[in-house]
């Protein structure tokens, strides 16, 4: 006997509003690696933001890059935020940046921490 569950207001609202966010997402991604493509060109740019998801300060960053400068994080994190790419999270003594994209799902290859620093000469 084949039993067809009934869905409830809140639970069709639901399955709506994911339906919406999957096409929502869909046709966004095309001009959301248009703009990171333009935004991360160099390898160094992607790492930064690709470890900037909001656990992470200034200062680790700029170690693990090899970027070195907390101030040019701070920049690109500014940059990013004012391009909507991300958003700041607040942090204890502070903010940090959040990105809002998981670029590896958009096609970007994440350089290895150890070639952007040689990248660099550091």
């Amino acid at each position: 006997m084949h039993t067809e569950r009934k869905l409830s207001g809140e639970d069709e609202h639901i399955r709506l509003l994911r339906e919406i966010l999957k096409w929502i997402r869909f046709a966004g991604m095309k001009e959301a690696k248009t703009v990171l493509t333009s935004v991360l060109d160099d390898p160094q740019k992607i790492l930064a933001y690709h470890l900037s998801d909001g656990t992470r300060g200034t200062v680790e960053i700029a170690k693990i890059t090899g970027i070195g400068s907390t101030s040019t994080i701070a920049r690109y994190w500014q940059t990013w935020q004012n391009q909507s790419l991300g958003e700041n999270v607040p942090v204890r003594g502070g903010v940090r940046f959040k990105r809002s994209f998981d670029i590896e799902e958009l096609g970007f290859i994440v350089p290895d921490a150890t070639t952007t620093k040689h990248a660099k000469g550091d």
